[in-house]
């Protein structure tokens, strides 16, 4: 008996085919009626790679051409960073499997292993292309020099490599899947940087009618990681953040209910709120609505409007 094709599509970044890849695996080992196969998409995100995220746009920086194919039927699902899918998933569309979370930390690559942010020499030259972690870099660290770093894994690596500059920030999940994990000199503990909303876990977009689709995905799917990173995608949706605003989340299902915690900080990081809220996982989107209140309230909200002016948006 024939299998059944599967397509799914993917960008051709290292990580991102690692990623998919990953994904095509896990669903062949559980599914064995079913092949395969993948399908590379460019979106804008990777044709952009000399200016700011933060000066871009973030509408589906990197997902809106797989969601197109996604619609077209080109693809059959879509293999998301969740950190990249944006709150708003078009009509016809739906986040159909959340995989298991990776570790969701920020890792520091400098030139020596158990440099720590905290150890850094003063005026320290540091990059990243996130606005998240310049916030509460500079929250932490006001001396320091913060530079742009924008491109892949690898290629911020060598970069770095190449530079003269003293550290720079990834993702430790990516690290750790591209087995880069020898440039790690420390992990950035969340206590002192939270995390991108829906850092280290995996998104599977499908269309919403595709039955076919909807039952193969459901076997990767982790419930304890989609609470928890519906809990962070409410909040993230109520303060209408995106990479224009330094927002950080990170939410988490133990025995007694789900816990997330938020910070929304200046881009120059002297001013930053950081809160947290705990109650039923079931209850996730509502934890995240009632916490991005929480923050607006305690002063949060001017920030944002700030933000929002000079990026020459409302709200």
């Amino acid at each position: 008996m024939a299998k059944e094709i599967l397509i799914i599509g993917t960008r051709s970044s290292e990580l991102a085919l690692w990623q998919a890849n990953f994904v095509k695996k896990e669903l062949e080992k559980i599914n064995k009626n079913i092949k395969v196969e993948l399908h590379l998409v460019k979106t804008k995100g990777d044709k952009i790679l000399d200016v700011a995220l933060s000066k871009i746009g973030d509408k589906g920086l990197f997902t809106k051409e797989l969601e197109i194919a996604l619609l077209s039927g080109e693809i059959d699902i879509a293999v998301h960073s969740l950190k990249d899918l944006q709150t708003d998933i078009p009509k016809g569309l739906k986040l159909a499997a959340v995989s298991k979370r990776h570790e969701v930390e920020d890792v520091l690559i400098a030139r020596k292993k158990g440099m720590t942010i905290e150890k850094l020499p003063e005026g320290a030259t540091v990059a990243t292309g996130s606005l998240r972690r310049r916030s509460q870099l500079k929250h932490l660290r006001p001396d320091l020099n913060i530079v742009e770093l924008r491109g892949n894994v690898p290629t911020r690596i060598k970069k770095f490599l190449e530079s003269d500059w003293d550290a720079i920030i990834l993702a430790r999940a990516g690290i750790e899947r591209l087995k880069l994990k020898k440039h790690i000199s420390s992990v950035i503990d969340k206590s002192l940087m939270l995390p991108a909303v829906g850092q280290g876990a995996l998104g599977i977009e499908i269309k919403s009618d595709n039955k076919f689709a909807e039952e193969v995905v459901k076997t990767l799917h982790d419930d304890h990681s989609y609470y928890a990173v519906l809990a962070e995608r409410a909040l993230l949706k109520s303060l209408e953040g995106g990479c224009q605003v330094p927002i950080g989340a990170y939410a988490e299902v133990r025995s007694n209910g789900l816990y997330l915690e938020g910070i929304v900080g200046s881009v120059d990081g002297t001013i930053t709120f950081r809160k947290q809220v705990r109650g039923k996982k079931t209850d996730a989107e509502k934890l995240g609505r009632s916490l991005a209140s929480d923050l607006k309230k305690a002063g949060a909200k001017k920030i944002l409007d700030e933000i929002y002016l000079s990026a020459g948006r409302t709200k």
